[in-house]
């Protein structure tokens, strides 16, 4: 059997790190995990604290914010391994409540979401068949948490690149201080979220019969509330999972037989979140 290869982005510290250690445990020696951040010393210094045993765990550098860095990674894994069994997609700047929406969202939608939509790009032609690939959501990434007259600005998108214009509009309004106006929530989060979601929508699109026929999974995933530094800045998560306990069910959807609902979804605990409010009957 070929040797697998996975990959997690966003892997130093937190949800990224616990997948990680939870892939290296599920996979077997012959196989490589690659830990990766946009700070050298930072996954240095992960991949020397990691447990052994279980598969290889690799560092490399990735800043999903460089626009050329995803698909640098990405051509340098087809010609170590020949293609990828696993990416979750983790990257993200986090904002407190202090933060002014308008002077971090550029840095914001950048990593969020423009660093999404790259790593979809650069890795989605490199899955073998049965591979996975996961974008770390939210549930607050759909257009429930979405003022209605705003649904069509995500709903029915076709193409990443119909994607990064519309988070690209919704930047600038945040950034020049016209989004309260335009009915965007003051919560950057909301939009950010819905954008990965949507992003993966469209994406699935496009693959969903080809995929499916190979075993592949492309999808969303929530791994709900967890007890961590900035999540606490927000919210009390004392009696909230830990890291370690949330990555259990990404886990499991990455080492799973492919469930075809789930196929370019929101999941949730194994269970799909609607997209969109459903019409009322007239």
């Amino acid at each position: 059997m070929t040797p697998k290869v996975a990959l997690v982005t966003g892997a130093t510290q937190g949800l990224g790190l616990a997948l990680v250690e939870g892939l290296a445990r599920r996979l077997t020696p012959e196989d490589t995990v690659y830990l990766t951040g946009r700070d050298p010393g930072r996954v240095s210094q992960a991949v020397a604290a990691l447990p052994g045993g279980g598969a290889r765990v690799r560092g490399e550098t990735l800043d999903v914010a460089d626009p050329e860095a995803a698909d640098r990674l990405a051509a340098r894994l087809r010609e170590r391994h020949g293609g990828v069994d696993i990416v979750f997609g983790n990257a993200v700047m986090r904002v407190g409540p202090d933060d002014d929406p308008r002077a971090i969202v550029h840095a914001y939608a950048q990593v969020n979401n423009f660093g999404t939509t790259r790593v979809l790009r650069a890795f989605a032609p490199l899955l073998r068949d049965n591979g996975r690939l996961i974008v770390v959501a939210s549930s607050l990434g759909t257009l429930h948490h979405l003022a209605p007259v705003l649904h069509d600005r995500f709903a029915g998108l076709s193409s990443l690149d119909e994607v990064d214009e519309q988070i690209a509009a919704w930047r600038d309004a945040v950034a020049d201080g016209s989004a309260r106006a335009g009915a965007w929530p003051g919560f950057v989060n909301i939009p950010s979220k819905i954008g990965q979601v949507a992003a993966v929508r469209a994406l699935a699109r496009r693959r969903r019969e080809q995929d499916l026929a190979r075993g592949i999974l492309l999808a969303a995933v929530c791994p709900g509330m967890m007890n961590t530094a900035t999540s606490a800045m927000w919210w009390d998560v004392s009696d909230a999972p830990t890291p370690a306990q949330a990555a259990t069910a990404l886990l499991n959807l990455a080492f799973d037989p492919v469930d075809p609902d789930h196929y370019g979804r929101l999941v949730r605990d194994g269970r799909v979140l609607p997209w969109a409010p459903e019409r009322p009957e007239r």
